[in-house]
């Protein structure tokens, strides 16, 4: 993706908070029978490297022939985001050199995935994306609290889909093309509208 030295982001402590907060990624893929997207949420586990990507979706879902056949994936995490307005800036009274803009927090990965034919890894699979989503919660669901002959039942309609990253790059476009003041200005404004206090965390200088 475009990405200007100032917005970009490298650390990939940081890229996989942002893909862990938020795991529900686009998958892009192109094979025969061209191109192909989903939106899938995805686990993130430790490798030692860069990481890998685990989901599952149903058999029956067209994209599962284009994930076979090996070519490189490409995801997309979005972040926090929001519309930046004008009047924000202190330096609009100033020189009223300014527009609109967006402001917004996103990965991107490629990688070359593998479909996995097994119920028992796809059962893993979704039992480690449901932990994730469930801490906290004062009564978290878990896998076996349904019947066992339901969840056989999902597992067979379902493959799943592993892709080591091999390719991570990170693009924080929060302000920081601006001024402190200008930065200031548009934390206040997305907290004061009550527009993103997410957004509002990344911009603020403070």
């Amino acid at each position: 993706m475009y990405c200007p030295a100032a917005f970009r982001e490298e650390r990939l402590d940081v890229m996989h908070a942002l893909m862990r907060a938020h795991p529900l990624a686009t998958l892009v893929t192109a094979g025969a029978g061209g191109l192909r997207v989903n939106l899938l949420p995805f686990s993130l586990a430790e490798d030692g490297g860069k990481g890998v990507l685990r989901a599952h979706l149903a058999r029956a879902n067209d994209q599962v022939a284009a994930l076979r056949e090996g070519a490189p994936a490409l995801l997309v995490f979005q972040g926090p985001q929001a519309y930046v307005a004008p009047a924000w800036y202190p330096s609009k009274a100033e020189h009223g050199k300014v527009v609109p803009t967006w402001n917004y927090a996103a990965v991107e990965v490629r990688g070359t995935p593998r479909v996995i034919d097994d119920p028992s890894w796809v059962r893993a699979q979704i039992e480690a994306l449901t932990a994730q989503q469930e801490q906290g919660r004062p009564d978290p669901w878990q896998v076996p609290d349904a019947p066992g002959a339901f969840i056989d039942g999902l597992l067979k309609v379902l493959v799943g889909v592993e892709i080591p990253i091999g390719h991570i790059e990170g693009k924080w476009k929060v302000s920081q093309n601006r001024s402190t003041a200008d930065r200031q200005g548009v934390a206040q404004g997305l907290r004061r509208e009550g527009v993103s206090e997410a957004m509002a965390r990344l911009v603020d200088p403070a």
